[in-house]
């Protein structure tokens, strides 16, 4: 089922994976030392995805729609292993001792990467409770969490969450490991917040700390 996606949304979600690119782009470019070249193709993979994106966005060609959905898949994709192989590499270079020297460059990686995490998940959050990027149905109730709002029908009769507040859900849960305003119903959902907030952790306690310890030694 195809849903209709809001144009304040399709903006919001297109300047948030602009971030998200932009952030990716300088963390690789601080520990250009650790990072291949392979890393700058895939900005590059990035960015063209979101160009397709922008493209097929409202067609009513079927073959546009068909585009759309699995260019929105693949950009998800993308952007998810991309923010998490700069984690792994980051973290491998700090427990080896490698190349990584500097504790600012530390510092403002795992910011960048804390927050690109932040944008990729709310994404996600978006994506599976509707209508996301590709306008479709996850589950047969499509409905993943359950908003605070939505328990207050007197009070907020016509009141439908946009990529703002899954953005809010990221943000806290990457803080607090959990969100009042939305509770998780799916299993997936929950997988998800989970994830999100382990890789959270990871980034935090050890890459900010060592960052930290660099900068004060």
């Amino acid at each position: 089922m195809v849903m209709k996606l809001q144009k304040t949304e399709l903006i919001q979600a297109q300047l948030a994976l602009l971030v998200a690119v932009g952030l990716q782009l300088v963390v690789w470019l601080v520990n250009h030392d650790v990072f291949s070249e392979f890393q700058y193709a895939v900005i590059i993979a990035q960015v063209i995805l979101m160009i397709v994106l922008a493209l097929t966005t409202g067609s009513k060609s079927s073959k546009a729609r068909a585009t759309h959905h699995t260019t929105a898949i693949a950009m998800i994709a993308v952007i998810t292993l991309a923010n998490l192989a700069s984690l792994a590499i980051i973290i491998t270079a700090l427990l080896t001792d490698s190349l990584v020297r500097d504790g600012s460059a530390l510092l403002g990686s795992a910011l960048a990467i804390f927050f690109t995490n932040v944008i990729v998940f709310a994404i996600w959050y978006w994506e599976i409770d509707s209508p996301g990027l590709t306008k479709r149905n996850w589950t047969k109730s499509d409905k993943d969490f359950q908003f605070t709002q939505q328990n207050m029908t007197a009070d907020f009769p016509d009141w439908k969450p946009e990529f703002f507040d899954y953005l809010f859900i990221s943000l806290i849960n990457s803080f607090n490991g959990a969100t009042t305003s939305a509770h998780p119903i799916t299993r997936h959902a929950k997988l998800l917040m989970a994830t999100q907030a382990s890789i959270s952790i990871f980034t935090l306690a050890l890459v900010v700390a060592r960052s930290v310890g660099v900068l004060g030694s």
